[in-house]
């Protein structure tokens, strides 16, 4: 049974579970809200992802989340924490925040609304002292909400990630600290 972890105004942010890779395959795998993030995935690439963020929450307490929506019932959307895991990132192991949200859900507020709840559970339960996002120049959707959310851009961390088509690259990072949250929130 699923953990919740976060409720918002309008959201319940919960655990994902065994069979939850079709949910997602079905309404976030598209070429449009994949764009930016290395294009759509073949379901055993969802599996396995989320083996191993099951994994994760059980070991460390922390995951990727469903967004499920209170009004409709509907997963909208995922979003969370991670451990930085690309080989060619300058800061293995960081706490890494990010965040999905199915296409005819855009532009609602959900994804600021979920990782304020998901920043809020980084720096309280998961007492992460600092946190980054992950994204590429040509996503300004992605590194604008960064910046509202109080990131700061730290092109020391940027890397090339050849796995990405050439307009998404640099891979670029954003990071902020607990500190920097309780001054943006105040």
């Amino acid at each position: 049974m699923a953990d919740i972890v976060a409720e918002t105004e309008r959201l319940v942010l919960r655990t994902i579970e065994e069979g939850d890779a079709a949910l997602q395959y079905r309404l976030l795998d598209t070429p449009t809200v994949m764009a930016r993030l290395g294009g759509v995935k073949e379901l055993h690439e969802i599996e396995a992802k989320h083996a191993k963020g099951m994994a994760l929450y059980a070991q460390e307490g922390f995951s990727f989340l469903f967004m499920i929506e209170k009004a409709t019932g509907e997963m909208v959307g995922h979003c969370g924490i991670k451990r930085v895991d690309n080989p060619l990132a300058k800061n293995p192991g960081d706490h890494e925040v990010g965040w999905l949200v199915r296409e005819d859900r855009w532009r609602r507020g959900y994804a600021e609304e979920a990782m304020r709840a998901v920043l809020d559970w980084a720096f309280g339960r998961v007492g992460a002292p600092h946190v980054v996002a992950l994204t590429s120049e040509a996503n300004v959707g992605s590194w604008k909400l960064m910046e509202k959310l109080g990131m700061i851009r730290r092109r020391d961390l940027d890397f090339d990630d050849p796995a990405y088509p050439q307009e998404d690259r640099p891979t670029i990072l954003y990071s902020l600290t607990a500190e920097q949250w309780q001054e943006h929130k105040a």
